[in-house]
């Protein structure tokens, strides 16, 4: 059962969505070579507490983090390590949730740590601009499969894979709600997308093929080819007459 949102609950949604935004912007700054994913985890905690959020993700399923801090072939959900140090040249995909006032938000960006390569600049160009093609789409009256396959085809053009096996989602009370929001599928299919509908939106992106393999903490996808992945979320509101970004400062991608 897909929830529709009232407006008081979008709003609230975006106050939590903009002082997760805000949070994002100070992770950002703190990414450079020799910083561990632990020590990111623990500023994205305390940022989180400081706001009077909770962490959406730390014991959700058993997830022992904070922030998922995703490192070059590793998708989604890299559980952050004093082991694992960012090193030039490396890109990372910083993945939180707040849970704020009663409602969950959700967001991620992909960085390159210090100065990365000409092809992992345009896979992270890529993605982006895929995530950015994909709001576009998120209008009253579209389909799912209208954003899925204004994506699918914006990445496949570009030579890079789309990510099938995981997905976007609904989100309110809960971390996780119902639809299930594909990055890729066939216009005007799917189901339609109505006013009131609070979506997660968030392209996963890899380099060669589009196959993945469990990581050893049982947590972490990884690309099976071991190329590089990149990942892009917002949080996504659909209004009467278009979207709002609630995952953003001033509504911008």
């Amino acid at each position: 059962m897909v929830l529709i949102k009232t407006e008081k609950e979008i709003e609230t949604m975006a106050q939590g969505g903009k002082i997760l935004a805000g949070i994002m912007q100070e992770l950002e700054k703190k990414v450079k070579p020799g910083i561990s994913t632990k020590e990111l985890d623990k500023a994205a905690e305390g940022l989180v507490l400081k706001y009077g959020g909770k962490c959406s993700f730390k014991n959700y399923q058993k997830f022992p983090a904070c922030l998922c801090v995703s490192v070059n072939q590793e998708v989604v959900h890299g559980v952050p390590s004093d082991k694992i140090i960012l090193k030039e040249g490396d890109i990372v995909s910083l993945d939180l949730g707040l849970f704020y006032k009663g409602f969950h938000t959700d967001m991620a960006i992909t960085l390159g740590v210090g100065l990365i390569s000409p092809e992992a600049q345009r896979l992270i160009k890529t993605t982006k601009k895929a995530m950015k093609r994909g709001i576009k789409k998120m209008l009253p009256g579209n389909t799912l499969g209208d954003v899925g396959n204004s994506i699918q085809r914006y990445v496949e053009a570009q030579g890079f894979g789309i990510i099938r096996d995981l997905c976007g989602h609904g989100i309110g009370r809960e971390i996780h709600e119902e639809p299930q929001v594909l990055n890729y599928g066939k216009r005007h299919k799917g189901l339609k997308i109505k006013q009131g509908m609070v979506l997660c939106l968030e392209p996963m992106v890899s380099e060669g093929s589009y196959e993945l393999i469990k990581s050893e903490n049982n947590f972490a996808y990884e690309t099976a080819d071991g190329l590089l992945s990149c990942h892009f979320e917002h949080t996504i509101a659909i209004l009467k007459n278009g979207v709002k970004i609630l995952t953003s400062l001033d509504d911008s991608i």
